[in-house]
């Protein structure tokens, strides 16, 4: 089994995020950076995959060189070979240039290496959330592509995938090789051994430059909503704040 999963580095869950004065791009002095969570769990359903079945799990991401990081937190949890696809624009392509220069680099990683059977995505990036990268990629290879993912299985045939809706899953059956987008949920992601986090230290990262055409899509502005502020009033800590409880109880209608 040949699997190649799609990662992207965003910025930490809860972090502070501010938009620098272009308005067009995110301030990262001050951020902490990470994999985006869907694609840890698609990560995961990698490794679990070829430690049943067989095989080599090659984690692909276009970013800057700092994301690096997150190749080397691949080989930690799982991960055999290691695709760099350098973007040191200092701001992220959009998805119709993104999906091209994956075309481009899985084009060659299979014209010397073979077929992959699986292609993983995300069901969505954290930062962007755009939801396109997958579909665009799954298209140009004519190959079949379900977002959503919370189930795989794994037969001669091919693979049976499974998605939630509202009235519980929808099942999917279809031949390899196929594009998945997993969502997150579909297993609990493992936490890196010490013997993990060494090894990757020596992990050997292929870098492919990209030529990929510049996208056709304009981020106009990035916008940054007025912070709510909660203030907390404390009425008091006796008998003596009854009556400004009622009173307040009266003030919202609730008396």
């Amino acid at each position: 089994m040949r699997i190649l999963v799609c990662v992207k580095r965003v910025p930490a869950p809860g972090s502070r995020i501010n938009v620098r004065s272009d308005e067009l791009n995110v301030d990262t002095a001050h951020l902490g950076f990470t994999t985006s969570p869907h694609e840890e769990c698609a990560l995961e359903e990698a490794a679990q995959i070829i430690e049943e079945h067989g095989g080599t799990v090659t984690v692909l991401t276009a970013g800057p060189t700092e994301a690096e990081e997150q190749l080397r937190y691949a080989a930690s949890v799982g991960g055999t070979e290691f695709v760099l696809i350098p973007n040191d624009s200092g701001h992220d392509w959009d998805p119709e240039h993104t999906a091209d220069a994956i075309i481009q680099a899985i084009s060659g990683l299979e014209a010397a290496g073979g077929e992959f059977d699986l292609i993983m995505f995300g069901n969505e990036s954290a930062d962007a959330g755009g939801y396109q990268v997958g579909v665009r990629v799954a298209v140009a290879l004519d190959r079949p592509v379900v977002n959503g993912i919370k189930g795989i299985d794994i037969a001669e045939a091919g693979f049976t995938v499974r998605r939630e809706v509202d009235a519980g899953y929808e099942v999917y059956q279809f031949p390899g090789p196929a594009v998945l987008g997993i969502r997150e949920g579909i297993n609990l992601p493992r936490y890196p051994t010490m013997k993990g986090r060494l090894a990757s230290k020596k992990a050997e990262i292929t870098i492919i430059a990209s030529e990929a055409n510049p996208g056709r899509q304009t981020k106009v502005r990035l916008h940054q909503p007025e912070e709510r502020i909660t203030e907390t009033k404390i009425l008091g800590d006796s008998a003596d704040a009854a009556g400004p409880i009622v009173d307040l109880l009266d003030e919202l209608g609730v008396l």
